[in-house]
Parts: C-alpha cells; structure tokens; sequence
C-alpha cells in the first residue's frame, strides 16, 4: 500500500482527475482515465480500462482484459468476470460521432457478470442477479434472477450467495450455503430478513 490509499502495478497508467479508494489494487497494463470513481477495496486485474465518468462502488471486482466505458455505473460488490464486455451506444458508426449519445448501464449492488459475458448498454442490472459466462444480455434484468445464452434469458434465481434457488409450493427457498430465506410473490424475489 502506498502512502495514495490504493496500490498500482508501476505498468498501469492513473490519469490524473480521477478518484481511487482506500484499499483498492490495480494490477499490470491497467488504464484508469480522467473523471472516473473507484471506491474502497477493489480490485482492478490485469489489462483493464475504465473510461471517464465510470463510477465503480467498494469491494467491486474486476477480472482481466475488461473495459468499462463511459456511461457504467457499477455499485458496491459487484464481480464482473474475465473477458466480459461493456457497450456504451446501441447503434456505433466508426464515421458517425456519438460521444454525446453514451447510455447509461447501471449494475446493482451484488450482481455477477459472468466471463466473456456482453452487456448492451442502457439496461439495468438488478442486485445480487448472475449473468452466465458467455450470455448476451439485451434488456434490464431482475434482482436475485439467473440468465444465461444469446440472446441471454432468465433460467433460474440464484441467493445473494451465488448459490441457485430451488422454491418450494409455498414460493420460499433456502439458499444451501448461508440458509438465508427468499421468497417468490408475483414473478419477483425478495430476501427474508
């Protein structure tokens, strides 16, 4: 640790204007642009890009060779997986300017996004959901819901864990590792405090 707050391999690039956490690692041929927020304890892997004006929350995870664009909003605890990818317009054009058109892709709190993963931008990604390795996902998805493939579609609920959901008659289930309780009411999952 440095006398910074955060540690850097001597081969990434730290622009200055941005924000870094107490705590947070950022490992070999990193890029981490002007404008952008990383919080506290995160760890930034190998040959990665976070763009200006990406928020990242504390604790988020970040595996190798991911670029995070403008317009990502990642919230605390998310885990976003080797070789995953961000888009930031959804129609590009090398020979068209879209800079002022970057969408805004929120991940909540506790989501996991599996390797090789796409996401498109301009959706919301619930709290604690889990995209599959290699899912292409088009459109928002829900809180505690499991998608995977391409087009990616929901599977499954998976707890807070990671662990998947298996619900009773009575809609409640017991997440295996922590016996933590969720409930199913009306297509939607809830923990039960």
């Amino acid at each position: 640790m440095s006398d910074i707050g955060y540690s850097a391999h001597e081969s990434a690039i730290i622009d200055p204007g941005c924000i870094i956490g107490q705590g947070t690692k950022i490992w070999h041929f990193t890029h981490i642009m002007p404008g952008c927020r990383i919080g506290e304890n995160c760890n930034i892997g190998q040959n990665v890009l976070v763009s200006p004006e990406v928020v990242l929350g504390n604790n988020v995870k970040v595996q190798n060779n991911v670029s995070i664009y403008t317009g990502v909003i990642c919230e605390d605890d998310v885990f976003l997986g080797p070789s995953m990818v961000f888009t930031n317009v959804t129609n590009p054009r090398s020979s068209v300017n879209r800079r002022g058109q970057y969408e805004t892709t929120l991940v909540k709190k506790g989501a996991t996004i599996g390797a090789n993963a796409t996401i498109v931008s301009g959706i919301t990604l619930g709290e604690f959901c889990f995209i599959g390795a290699g899912a292409v996902v088009t459109k928002d998805v829900q809180p505690y819901a499991l998608v995977i493939g391409n087009p990616a579609r929901q599977s499954g609920w998976m707890s807070e864990y990671g662990q998947k959901l298996l619900f009773d008659k009575n809609g409640i289930a017991v997440c295996k590792e922590s016996k933590e309780k969720y409930s199913l009411i009306s297509g939607s999952v809830k923990k039960i405090i």
